[in-house]
């Protein structure tokens, strides 16, 4: 698609519960599009594509160190070879409405997640939501007869290895910095609207 969209916003918060040591990591930001571009992109297999886009990008920015490996009923994020598997998920999760949509994976083992942490039902999702174009934030420059969209990044109830085995302060220097740029990075790539083509397909014929 040639059409563009523009990114306001971008922002990050981050937490840790203090009785279970699960984090919550939010990446953020809201893009202004033509409302045809919208309409064009609207539809459940292009909420699949996005998902797909989230882990091309991975794989791109890590210059194809971290690989993403399919299965019919688990996602893997593997470093170079299957063995060394540092994220494993269960197949996402689809939820699309008139102006919200969501993918979610549920993070089920691998390197980077505490042994503590493996049944506690953390995940990752990607959110998209319509917004009124009279944004909260005051920004001035969004164009009213423009569509916005806020997308955010989430890793919820997650209980990271380094934390665990080693030190908080170790995890937020490394794999949660880490974690913010990449996630960063993604929302501003979304400005080209260039969806990857989903490898599964399996909202193809939504």
């Amino acid at each position: 698609m040639s059409a563009k969209a523009a990114i306001t916003n971008l922002r990050d918060h981050s937490t840790v519960d203090a009785e279970t040591g699960a984090m919550r990591s939010v990446q953020a930001a809201d893009l202004v599009l033509s409302e045809r571009a919208l309409g064009e992109l609207w539809s459940a297999e292009n909420l699949e594509r996005l998902a797909s886009t989230y882990w091309r990008f991975l794989t791109r920015v890590t210059l194809g160190l971290v690989q993403v490996r399919y299965t019919e009923r688990e996602r893997f994020v593997v470093l170079l070879f299957r063995p060394l598997t540092l994220l494993a998920f269960r197949a996402p999760e689809y939820e699309l409405g008139a102006d919200h949509g969501v993918v979610r994976w549920r993070i089920e083992r691998g390197l980077l997640v505490a042994r503590a942490g493996r049944e506690s039902k953390g995940h990752l999702q990607i959110d998209v939501r319509r917004i009124a174009g009279d944004d909260s934030a005051g920004e001035s420059s969004w164009d009213s007869a423009a569509a916005h969209l806020h997308v955010e990044v989430e890793v919820a109830n997650f209980h990271p290895a380094i934390a665990s085995g080693l030190s908080l302060r170790l995890y937020n220097a490394t794999q949660s910095r880490i974690h913010v740029i990449v996630t960063h990075g993604f929302l501003r790539s979304l400005a080209r609207l260039d969806l990857a083509k989903s490898r599964v397909g399996r909202l193809a014929a939504s």
